[in-house]
């Protein structure tokens, strides 16, 4: 149990049976009345943002969230079949599981797997990944006018705003947080 005077942006708590992530907290002390905690939760299994208000000092269950290095193999239909790296069990996740690294994707890269209670709940792809620019308008010398940058399609169907000198075939790291160009490789 952890108290809502401990909050922190990141901590996961359980509540009404499934895991949340603090987002946001404000510990508010009222001229009259009790202190409260205003909260800012997001389901890290569905991605949903509620507001919630708690007594000052009251208990919550910590959420307790097993990461395991996993790689993705392929993918069948609508699901995604990704491989232990430790035991080689291999799991099938859906589309909404995959969500936040789907832009990202590519055949044997290694993932972050969240499982709660022994379920696997969410993924996250790799903070930086290198992927080759498969379109891109050709950078016209002196245009800068327009900031210096251009959309460019990665091979994974992402799209991203990179420099004028990038062309088709360039190999580019990306930062997956943001989805912002970082260099070329």
């Amino acid at each position: 149990m952890i108290s809502t005077n401990d909050f922190r942006t990141g901590l996961t708590i359980e509540l009404e049976g499934d895991v949340w992530s603090v987002v946001e907290f404000q510990h508010v002390k009222p001229g009259k009345g009790s202190a409260f905690v205003r909260s800012k939760l997001k389901n890290v299994r569905t991605g949903t943002i509620i507001e919630r208000t708690f007594r000052a000092g009251e208990k919550v269950p910590r959420g307790r969230l097993d990461r395991r290095q996993m790689q993705y193999l392929y993918q069948e239909e609508d699901s995604f079949v990704v491989m232990d790296t430790e035991n080689y069990e291999q799991i099938t996740m859906s589309k909404e599981q995959m969500a936040d690294a789907l832009k990202w994707l590519k055949e044997n890269m290694i993932l972050s797997v969240l499982f709660f209670q022994g379920t696997a709940i969410n993924v996250e792809p790799p903070n930086f990944v290198e992927l080759e620019v498969v379109e891109t308008d050709p950078g016209i010398r002196g245009d800068t006018a327009s900031g210096g940058g251009k959309p460019a399609k990665l091979e994974t169907g992402a799209i991203v705003n990179v420099p004028l000198f990038i062309n088709v075939g360039d190999i580019i790291r990306v930062d997956t947080r943001s989805g912002t160009y970082l260099e070329r490789v």
